[in-house]
């Protein structure tokens, strides 16, 4: 079965972790690839709709690996406060690495199509962009009495409607950082904010559907 798809170059990724990598842009009237048209790159990524079978039976005979299945999620923000939410500063940069990087180690960057630690090094960057300003705009965190970060939310606005959640984390503490993640959306008079899971993360898709979100699309991504 053939594969009908543009292949575009992930430089950012290339240099992150040394890997020449680049992603299938699928499209029906794109021109069909061959494996010479793969053997540039040492890992290539794709990401399909859950619904297209013919896409995952396709890529599976040009020798993709299913890597893991996504959620995508959205909820409709209402007027809400949220206290004790405060912006993460440069200050709390070394904490928030670490604890992203203990959060997310075994995301789609895992073992064996990356290197061990990988992971966690991928979301530690993630977040300190995150307070930073790149990429997402903004970190949000709670702390505890003695000033403790107990949890973290980093959000992304998208055009005038519309925000994502990029990374989520802190035990028991997803209730008040999807209270957060909305207030924020609220004050920016936004009216979507958007998240994505793993499909096997059920703790955060029960947290999520709790805080009013809906299952928007599902995906499978796949690597070679």
């Amino acid at each position: 079965m053939p594969v009908h798809a543009s292949i575009e170059p992930l430089a950012w990724e290339s240099e992150f972790f040394g890997i020449p990598s680049a992603i299938l842009r699928l499209n029906d009237d794109a021109p069909r690839l061959t494996r010479a048209d793969f053997a540039p790159w040492q890992r290539l990524q794709a990401k399909i709709p859950a619904e297209r079978h013919d896409l995952l039976d396709a890529l599976q005979q040009q020798r993709f690996a299913l890597v893991e299945g996504e959620i995508d999620l959205a909820i409709a923000v209402t007027q809400q406060a949220c206290p004790g939410a405060e912006i993460a500063s440069a200050d709390d940069i070394p904490v928030l690495r670490q604890l992203a990087a203990e959060a997310f180690a075994q995301s789609r960057f895992r073992t064996p199509w990356y290197a061990a630690g990988d992971s966690g090094r991928f979301y530690a960057q993630w977040i300190e962009n995150a307070v930073k300003g790149t990429f997402d705009h903004l970190c949000l965190v709670f702390r505890a009495p003695e000033g403790t970060i107990q949890g973290f939310v980093s959000l992304r606005k998208l055009n005038d409607s519309e925000a994502r959640i990029g990374l989520l984390a802190g035990r028991g503490m997803g209730e008040k950082l999807m209270q957060a993640a909305l207030s924020w959306a609220g004050q920016q008079q936004l009216s979507t904010l958007r998240v994505a899971t793993q499909m096997g993360n059920t703790a955060a898709l029960k947290r999520y559907i709790a805080s009013g979100a809906n299952i928007e699309a599902t995906a499978y991504w796949l690597y070679r």
